[in-house]
């Protein structure tokens, strides 16, 4: 019974000293941490700085999103022998000369999906389908009025490349002002618009003036990368003809450039619904079409270049 009591009371000693040294730890420990909190103050306000100077900035990231199953003699499934295939790419990159007196900016965004669905037995579904197909690019020169406003003029193209390449394809050019309130956010302001549609045949694509608005955000917290891009464009012949389409990317990196990545695009287009309402309808019009929302999205991984 007595080396029990002092078995017993070694172990108290023992975690007592324990619990000290891990309390002595935590408050050697806390000055530290304050430390590089200071210090990385420090950083980010040297980062504005670089930020701030003339000349060049460029980068880019992306995310790739996969995934593979297959089942053999699967009885509980209709068709128990088939593989299916899910993958994703998008591809985010910018190139911008900011100057004093100017600035031009530019930027392209892809978004590439392949689905596959292969069932044995069951012909014509062994290849990968197009999935998602999202091309856009664009060109912003402004020549600043003073540090926040600019006069500008703006080209964007946007289409499809795997299907329909530039069927339908949109061009918008137009000239307006510039707002940069801030070196991450942009927004363009061009009362003077041409939105050029192109498609082959006889479609109910149709090109037209009008207003042209496209907000801008890019921005890097620590170890995620926001962007953000609203492009819309109002035509002044009627609303059938206006369409805007919204993007959002977002990477964390996690080690060494490698982390998780999501996108999420979202598009109102009239002049799409009608044209995909009338393969199976003809009769179908801008006035009884069901313009709803398109929508897509990849998660992944992600790389930042």
């Amino acid at each position: 019974m007595k080396k029990l009591s002092i078995l017993i009371l070694l172990v108290f000693i023992s975690f007592s000293a324990s619990a000290q040294t891990a309390e002595e730890l935590k408050k050697e420990q806390a000055p530290k941490k304050a430390q590089i909190a200071k210090l990385q103050g420090e950083v980010n306000a040297i980062q504005a700085k670089i930020d701030a100077l003339p000349g060049w900035r460029k980068g880019a990231f992306g995310t790739i999103g996969a995934s593979l199953s297959g089942f053999n003699n699967w009885y509980a499934r209709t068709a128990p022998t088939a593989s299916a295939g899910n993958i994703g790419v998008t591809v985010n990159g910018f190139a911008n000369l900011i100057e004093e007196d100017f600035f031009w900016r530019n930027s392209a965004a892809i978004n590439l999906g392949w689905v596959k669905l292969d069932e044995k037995g069951v012909a014509g579904d062994e290849g990968f389908d197009t999935a998602t197909d999202v091309f856009t690019i664009s060109s912003l020169y402004g020549k600043r009025l003073n540090k926040k406003w600019a006069l500008s003029a703006l080209a964007e193209y946007r289409t499809t490349i795997i299907d329909n390449f530039n069927d339908p394809g949109y061009l918008d050019f137009g000239a307006g002002l510039t707002w940069t309130p801030t070196s991450n956010l942009v927004v363009v302001m061009h009362p003077g618009n041409y939105n050029f549609v192109f498609s082959s045949g006889e479609t109910v694509f149709e090109s037209s003036l009008g207003a042209k608005i496209v907000a801008d955000y890019s921005k890097k917290y620590g170890k995620l990368s926001v962007k953000s891009n609203l492009s819309v464009f109002q035509s002044y012949k009627t609303s059938d003809l206006s369409n805007w389409t919204w993007t959002n990317s977002f990477g964390y990196t996690v080690w060494k450039g490698i982390g998780v990545g999501l996108e999420l695009g979202l598009r109102k287009n009239k002049q799409e619904a009608l044209n995909n309402a009338l393969i199976d309808n003809p009769a179908e019009t801008f006035s009884t079409v069901d313009n709803k929302l398109q929508s897509y999205y990849l998660v992944g991984m992600s790389y930042a270049f």
